[in-house]
């Protein structure tokens, strides 16, 4: 599902709502989800997942093109740890 599906899914969930007003909460809801991982924090949506951010250190890379060695620095990546219901749900038979 893309952004669009996923507006379209909900606009018409959401009969009492305008288009633009469905496409506020959405960027609300991911802005809100964005910053709170910058922070350093944890969000968590009971039966759905956690998303929280892992830390990467740093490494040797190579560079696919010339085959030299480069140094990639560390970061901060985004991570999503599904819920119990979010599991059953993917494994029902």
């Amino acid at each position: 599902m893309i952004r669009s599906e996923l507006l379209q899914a909900l606009a018409k969930d959401s009969p009492g709502m305008r288009a633009e007003e469905v496409e506020r909460v959405v960027d609300v809801f991911f802005d809100e989800i964005a910053k709170r991982l910058a922070e350093g924090g944890r969000v968590e949506l009971r039966g759905f997942g956690a998303f929280s951010t892992r830390e990467r250190e740093p490494r040797k890379g190579r560079n696919p093109r010339t085959g030299d060695t480069v140094e990639v620095p560390g970061k901060r990546v985004p991570y999503f740890k599904p819920g119990k219901e979010m599991r059953q749900k993917l494994n029902a038979e």
